[in-house]
Order: C-alpha cells, then structure tokens, then sequence
C-alpha cells in the first residue's frame, strides 16, 4: 500500500512537471500570424487599418513595418497582448495595429511580414478615385488646393485644406502639409461654415498655409492626415459615459508643383513678390544743421515672402556727412492671406559743414512675378540745404556752398553721437578768415582791381562747374533709367488657344473676383482671362492701362500710411470699379479688332 500510494505521488509530479514545461514552451513560441485589413477597395483618400495577429508569445517589437513603406505611408502602430486560460489550456496572443495611408490609385500588394519565424500571407489591395458621385455617402473627406502649380523659387504660394464632417466628432486633429526643401506657415486661424455638397449638408473647417519653396525642381505636396473619433454606430446606450467611439482616419490628396530656377541675367539679389516699396520717415524733421544729428528710417515691404529674404537696403550719402547706424529690424506679418515682410534701417545723420548737398536715390530692384519682369522700388534722390550751426560767422559758409554729390556708404562707428561734430575746424576757419579780412582792409588801395577780376574768375569757373555737373547728373541718370529698361527680359508661360467659351468662363470668374473684392485671386485670374481672351499671344504686361489700375490697387492696399480703414476702403472699391471698367473696354476693343484684322494687335497694345 505504502509503495503503491508512493509510486502515485510521483506520477503526480511528473506530470506536473511534464504540463509546466509543456506550458513554458506554448508561451515561448509563436504557433501562428495572421494579417488583415479592415476594408478593400478603398478610396484614395482614405486609410487602411492593418492588424497583425501572432498565437504565442511573441516580443513586443517583433514587427518590422519597414516592407509597407514602398507602396504606402504608415502612421503610428500601437501593440497590445492578451493571455487565456480555458481547461487548463493556457493561450496568449500578441496584437499589432497599424494604419496605412495610400498615396496614388492603383492595385498594391501588403508584403508577406515575418513574426518571429512566422509569415502572413501577402494581401491585395486595391486602391480606387475618389467616388464623389456614389451612392455611399462620405461622412468625412479632406480636399485641397494650391493657388498655383508652377512658381519660381522662393514665390509664396497659397495652400488650402477643407475638413469636411457630416456629424459632429469627439474628439480629432489636422495635420499641417509636407513638402521637401519648404517653408510652410500656418496663415490666420480656421474658418468654420457649412455648405452642402452633393445634396448633403457638411461642416466645414478651412485652414490655409503659405508654401515658400527653397529649392527648384518638381516636388510633391504632401496632403495632410485628419484623425479623429466619433460615435460608433448601434452601440449599446445602456453604460453612459462609457460609449464607445470609433476612430475615422482620412488623408488629403496630393498635388504636384512645378518649381522654375531663378531667370538668367538676374543679378542682383533675388526677391520674388508681387509688390515691393520702399519708404522713408524723418521723426525730428529733414533741416539739416551742421553739427546737429537728423534721423532718417527707410521701410524696405515685400507682399509673398518670408523675412529672411529681404535683401540689405542700399543706402549711399555725401562725404560730408558722419552716419551712425542702428540695428535693423526684420518682422513678418500675415494679412489678406499672404505674407507681409518688412526690414527697416534706422540712421543717425550729421552733417560736418553748411552747403547745399544732394542724398542719391535709393533703389531696390526685385521681380514681378505677375508680368514676370524686373521692376525698381525707388526713394528719388533729394536736393538739401545744411544750415550753418548757430553762433558761426556767416562769412565762413561762403565756401562751404559748393554743391556735393560723391556717394559713401554708411559707415559703422560707435552710437555715442558728440554734441560739437565740427566746432574745432569752425574755430580754426574763423580765425583764418578773420585775418584775411585785416589783411585785405589794409591793401584794398593797392589791389582792389585785380581782387574784383580774380573774384569774377572763380565766380564764372564756378557757374561753369556747376552746370556741367548737373548736366553729367542728368544724363547719368537717363542712361542708367535706360539701361534698367532695355535689360528688362519678359519671360511668358506657355500658353495655348482657347476657345471663346473658355474665354467667356474666364471672364465671369474675373468680374466675380472683382464683385468680392478678392485681391489675393485678382491678379491670377487676370492673367487667366487675358491669356483666354488673346489665345496666349499677348503678354500680360502689355496691357498697361489694367497694369496700372492693378499696381495703384496693391499700393493702396498695403500702404504705409495709417489712414481711416473707411476711407481706405472707400479708396479700394473706387478703384476695382475703374478696373472693371477697364476691362469692360479692353475685352469689347479686343473682340473688336479680332474680328476686323485676324487676330493682330492695335497700336493700344504695343509690343514689349
């Protein structure tokens, strides 16, 4: 009995121990994995949910998602594992979750992946358009746009998402755009409407960005990725505050830009805009008086670029001047959906002696992308008078009056600014002059003629000097005015014909941009009408008189002056009802001579 009850009791334990190591090697290998998805087809802007399942112990860093990035972009994959026991079986399987975004249509295939010696099997997917149309309807899309798809480098362009959502969420977030070698910006805060679509009412969230490319070729905007949770449908009510929600993920779609290089022949610092100035402001007033201190600030504005690439403000000032430069300041603002850059210089000037001098302009050249040619923003040069300082002797000025007109440039020197710039050489030229006068009193019986006729000379080689060098001033300036004008190259986009139904599209577009009062779309779709109204064949620069109502508009709009917003709006409306009427008269003259001598151009639009 004792034996028997001996013998028992060891079996027990060797089964025990034979059932624990059975147990330890179930969890120590992986029997099984499975892949799935959880829809197919699917439309492009949609994503993929990808589930791995691995029967066994499996570590948590087992799957390798580098096999998808060929065909798909993966977001974040999250892991969880789960632990049975049923009739002293125990089971344990380890769940990978993953979502996949496709990025172009087509058929592709979720590779065979590998768990710890275990492999899936491949899954096809087909990845269909967007079916806008169909009887399925979208509860959540995204769509975008680009305000244009070819650019020059370093040209602002304008990129809008639109979240659509047929319900309410709980909770969700936009990703912003990618793009390699970019600068994107976020421009203003989101607009929230409702429109319907398709016989479907939809709230809309619209969010804008500035895209300002830093290198030239074809790139790929990347659509943005919304994540959100909503209400899962058919759930049980009966629990209250633990409802369940159901996480929606949709992507954005692609869109492709064309960006050109800088032009050959520029040389001067590249600045793409559509509208640049330049001003100035005296706080203390423009008198000069030697030896006092005048401030001058110059404004440098560019529409449609980012601060850095603001150039330096050329700044050029007779030799008779000390400059005590302070540090400029660059900001960028947002307005009217572009970006505003400023850069401003601010000057401490002192001039050294009495006389009439001349400040050379100062001039900015950068590139119009709307007529795509070189343009000049310009403060004209100035003609100024230095009053002598007080308590000097006004005979001292008398040869101090000769006109200056050499140029330097600003110097950099300490900010500590002396209150007597040039009281010793004034000392020194009185007592010169002083004895000058005692010693021409005393031989005035003696020379008088000769003194009178000496006097005349100078008088008349100065008059002579003068006037040749205004007259080198002037033709200087014209030549230069010349050459600006000659080495300016047009540079037209490819174009082809249009019919006049297009034509018709293109100027309904424009007249409503105008209605609006869009400015950000106006100068776009004037340059799309007018390549419709002349098949391509005329610039958009040689239309002059609408040129000119365009930059008078943009200079109105972001003027530096800090007029009534009223009047400024006043201001605007008056002159986009000159515009139409502009556009009115040149569309009816065009139609006019196209019809009378084949499509030829009149003397009202000479060639460039």
């Amino acid at each position: 009995m004792k034996a028997l009850l001996q013998s028992t009791c060891f079996i027990f334990m060797l089964t025990t121990l034979f059932s624990a190591v059975a147990s330890t090697n179930a969890f120590a290998d992986v029997n099984a994995v499975e892949a799935t998805i959880d829809r197919n087809p699917v439309m492009i802007d949609e994503a993929i949910r990808l589930t791995i399942t691995a029967d066994g112990s499996a570590d948590r860093d087992a799957f390798d998602s580098s096999p998808l990035l060929k065909d798909f972009v993966v977001g974040r994959t999250s892991v969880s594992s789960q632990t049975s026991i049923v009739n002293f079986d125990t089971k344990r399987t380890t769940v990978w979750t993953t979502t996949l975004f496709p990025r172009k249509e087509g058929t592709f295939t979720i590779p065979s992946l590998t768990i710890e010696g275990k492999s899936t099997k491949p899954i096809q997917v087909k990845v269909i358009p967007v079916q806008e149309q169909s009887n399925v309807a979208r509860d959540y899309f995204v769509t975008t746009d680009i305000d244009l798809k070819e650019a020059y480098l370093n040209q602002q362009l304008l990129y809008t998402v639109k979240l659509f959502l047929s319900s309410n969420i709980e909770r969700g977030s936009l990703q912003a755009p990618e793009m390699q070698n970019a600068e994107i910006k976020q421009l203003g805060e989101d607009k929230q409407y409702t429109d319907i679509v398709n016989g479907r009412r939809y709230q809309i969230i619209e969010r804008q960005f500035a895209v300002v490319p830093q290198a030239s070729g074809e790139f790929t905007l990347r659509g943005p990725v919304f994540t959100g949770e909503v209400m899962a449908a058919n759930t049980n009510q009966r629990f209250g505050f633990f409802n369940r929600t159901q996480q929606i993920n949709r992507v954005g779609p692609d869109i492709t830009v064309n960006i050109k290089p800088i032009p050959q022949g520029i040389d001067y610092p590249w600045l793409p805009s559509e509208m640049v100035r330049v001003d100035e402001e005296w706080p203390q007033g423009d008198t000069f008086v030697a030896g006092e201190p005048v401030t001058r600030i110059v404004t440098l504005t560019a529409l449609g670029v980012v601060e850095e690439q603001l150039p330096d403000i050329p700044e050029f000032y007779p030799p008779n001047f000390k400059l005590y430069p302070d540090q400029s300041n660059t900001t960028t603002v947002e307005k009217d959906q572009s970006l505003i850059s400023q850069r401003q210089t601010s000057l401490a000037i002192i001039p050294t002696q009495a006389g009439n001098f001349v400040l050379p302009e100062i001039t900015v050249p950068w590139f119009n992308t709307l007529t795509q040619q070189t343009e000049y923003a310009t403060i004209p040069a100035r003609s100024i008078t230095v009053a002598p300082a007080s308590g000097v002797n006004k005979g001292n000025t008398a040869n101090a009056n000769t006109p200056v007109s050499s140029s330097t440039t600003v110097e950099n020197v300490p900010n500590d600014v002396p209150s007597t710039a040039a009281q010793s050489s004034t000392d020194a030229d009185n007592k010169t002059n002083t004895s000058d006068f005692a010693s021409g009193d005393a031989n005035t019986n003696n020379i008088g003629p000769l003194y009178w006729v000496v006097t005349g000379v100078f008088i008349a080689l100065f008059v002579i000097a003068l006037a040749g060098w205004l007259y080198t001033y002037r033709k200087l300036k014209q030549s230069r005015t010349f050459g600006q004008n000659s080495s300016v190259k047009h540079v037209v986009p490819g174009s082809h014909a249009l019919t006049s139904l297009d034509e018709k599209a293109q100027y309904q577009n424009l007249m409503s941009v105008i209605k609006a009062k869009d400015i950000r779309s106006l100068s776009p779709s004037l340059k799309q009408w007018i390549n419709a109204l002349t098949a391509g064949n005329v610039k958009h620069s040689q239309f002059e008189s609408i040129n000119r109502i365009v930059n008078e508009l943009y200079a109105l709009r972001f003027s530096a002056n800090k007029s009534d917003a009223s009047v400024q709006t006043t201001q605007i409306t008056k002159v986009l009802e000159e515009l139409s009427n502009e556009v009115k008269r040149t569309r009816n003259e065009w139609k006019r001579k196209d019809a009378s001598d084949n499509h030829t151009l009149s003397n009202l639009y000479p060639a460039s």
